[in-house]
C-alpha cells in the first residue's frame, strides 16, 4: 500500500499533561509502516462539553505518512491510549490521552467504527490552530480550506506553549492567561 498522509489530533487532561503529549508523538512515530512527518507546538486549552470541572487539556497535532489502512491505524491509536493509561468512563470526561484520527488522505467516510473527517474538526479552535501550525494550506474533505475554518471557528481561548522569541503570533497565544497550570 501506498502511504498515505494523516492527521492525529492529540490531548491529555490527567497524569502530567505534557509528558502524555510528547510521549504520544514518540509512540506515533514507532508504529509500524509509519513516519513522523510533523508536530504541532502544544496548546492548553479549557475542556470543550463533557463534565464541568476538569482540568485544562493539553492539545497538539501530529502528521504521519503511513501504509496502514485507516481501521488498522485507528486501532493502532486506541492501543496507544489503553498503553498510556486510558480508560473510557465518561463521554469527553477526563483522560490521560486522547487521539483522535482527525483526517487520512483526502478520504471520507462515516460508519459506525470511524468517520472521516474527524466529525467535529471544523468546530474546534484546539484542533484547527495546532493543525495550521503544521499545513495551513490543507483543505479538509467536504469542509473547505483550513485557513477558512479557523477563521469561522467558534472562540476558544487557547494558550501556546514552547514559545519562541522571534513569533508574533506565538506572543498573543501567550499573552492569553489560564490559571491552575504548573508548567
Amino acid at each position: 500500500m501506498q502511504p498515505m498522509r494523516a492527521y492525529i489530533g492529540i490531548g491529555s487532561n490527567l497524569d502530567d499533561p505534557v509528558a502524555q503529549v510528547r510521549r504520544a508523538f514518540q509512540s506515533l512515530n514507532a508504529l509500524p509502516t509509519c513516519a513522523s512527518v510533523a508536530c504541532s507546538p502544544l496548546y492548553r486549552t479549557a475542556p470543550v462539553g463533557g463534565p464541568p470541572g476538569q482540568p485544562d487539556y493539553i492539545n497538539a497535532v501530529a502528521a504521519l505518512d503511513t501504509a496502514l489502512t485507516p481501521d488498522d491505524l485507528l486501532q493502532a491509536l486506541q492501543a496507544l491510549e489503553t498503553a498510556q493509561g486510558r480508560v473510557r468512563t465518561v463521554r469527553w470526561g477526563m483522560r490521560t490521552l486522547d487521539l483522535d484520527l482527525l483526517l487520512y488522505g483526502q478520504i471520507t467516510r462515516n460508519d459506525s467504527w470511524l468517520t472521516l473527517p474527524h466529525p467535529r474538526l471544523h468546530h474546534r479552535a484546539f484542533v484547527l490552530q495546532p493543525l495550521h501550525d503544521i499545513a495551513p494550506n490543507l483543505s479538509i474533505p467536504g469542509r473547505g480550506a483550513l485557513a477558512e475554518l479557523l477563521a469561522a471557528c467558534p472562540p476558544q481561548v487557547i494558550a501556546r506553549l514552547e514559545p519562541t522569541a522571534t513569533d508574533p503570533v506565538n506572543q498573543a497565544y501567550l499573552a492569553i492567561a489560564i490559571s491552575g497550570w504548573n508548567l
